[in-house]
């Protein structure tokens, strides 16, 4: 439909996406290329550097010599061995690609109740914060690494955690780096036994949104929720077995902190906390946030994830609900600041949005 606007809207260049390619494999499609031409990145570098990964990782070059097959088998392999929380860290002029790795590891590999769960942002701790279910991943940028993580990372290996060192030249190299992820995303899923180029219950996710604002349409309300819990402008929201299960632990004292206390107390060995936020996406949220992924981590010896909605539904959502059984969630909300009209709908676009607006 956008090809269709563009073209009778004349518009001067049209770039044409291939359906067949899912939106994490676009990196180095038009999808992804195009906005960087318009950046004024160096394309004839990038994609050279592309292409010679891409014959590294030809079906004729054995596996040790394969660096995109050789990275899938270690995460295969520690994923089947439960090692599956994959930690990514990334020098800081690089940091984003851990967004992209994030996306691409969870919906790919995420499903039939397995998958690898991709940590991306947690600062890294000493030794004794992990448990035993970690791999950890270092795309080092050598024109500027972090010597601090440099250390780090040197002490978990000492201490026994499987850490996979990527050099990067500089970030034309992350061309490259797609292209070996993708690859090395693909052999990983086929060790695990799914199939890495769908995403079940984003689809399913994708359903029951849309059955929910067609009620909206007929109704002019969503469905009616109550809370579990309301107390200090908190309200706490459950479905009936976790009520059940969070209340009985909370015990009398029945106050948001108990609940929240109770339910976080679940997390176990092998288990990995995801803190899921529809709040503004700002310095001030994201470090408290980050405050308290880390402190969860360091007291339950859990990896720990954070992500901002709606993002998160159509990246690590895929695993969330289809991955493994071993996530305990937490997801938080805020009245809406602002309300969008969509024309021809009574329905608007509500939300927290990033300039700050909303309350939590």
């Amino acid at each position: 439909p956008l090809e269709r606007l563009a073209t009778r809207d004349r518009f001067l260049r049209i770039f044409p996406g291939r359906p067949g390619i899912g939106g994490r494999y676009s990196a180095l499609s038009n999808f992804g290329l195009v906005p960087a031409a318009v950046m004024g990145l160096d394309l004839e570098t990038l994609l050279e550097r592309a292409q010679r990964m891409a014959a590294s990782c030809g079906p004729g070059v054995v596996p040790e010599d394969n660096p995109g097959v050789l990275l899938g088998a270690v995460l295969g392999a520690a994923g089947r061995s439960g090692r599956d929380k994959v930690t990514l860290v990334a020098s800081p002029g690089i940091a984003a690609l851990g967004g992209w790795l994030e996306q691409l590891l969870a919906e790919s590999t995420g499903k039939r109740g397995k998958g690898l769960i991709p940590v991306d942002g947690e600062l890294l701790g000493p030794p004794a914060v992990y448990g035993d279910d970690r791999v950890f991943v270092y795309a080092r940028l050598a024109e500027a690494p972090d010597p601090s993580q440099d250390a780090a990372l040197e002490a978990i290996a000492r201490a026994g955690h499987p850490v996979v060192r990527i050099d990067v030249a500089d970030r034309l190299d992350l061309g490259a780096e797609f292209f070996r992820w993708e690859i090395a995303t693909a052999v990983a899923g086929s060790i695990l036994g799914i199939n890495p180029f769908d995403q079940p219950d984003v689809e399913a996710s994708k359903v029951a949104t849309r059955a929910l604002t067609d009620e909206y349409e007929r109704r002019g309300a969503l469905p009616a929720e109550t809370p579990v819990l309301e107390s200090g402008g908190l309200r706490l929201y459950a479905d009936e077995a976790n009520a059940r299960s969070v209340g009985a632990a909370a015990g009398r004292a029945g106050t948001a902190g108990a609940w929240l206390r109770a339910h976080l107390d679940r997390i176990g060995r092998g288990d990995y906390c995801a803190f899921l936020a529809y709040v503004p996406m700002n310095d001030q949220t994201r470090g408290d946030l980050q405050a308290a992924r880390h402190r969860v981590r360091d007291l339950k010896r859990a990896a720990t994830c954070l992500g901002f909605g709606p993002r998160f539904l159509h990246s690590t959502g895929q695993a969330y609900k289809g991955g493994p059984n071993s996530g305990v969630f937490l997801q938080i909300t805020c009245d809406d600041g602002a309300d969008l009209p969509v024309p021809g709908r009574r329905a608007g676009i509500s939300g927290c949005w990033p300039s700050g607006a909303g309350a939590p």
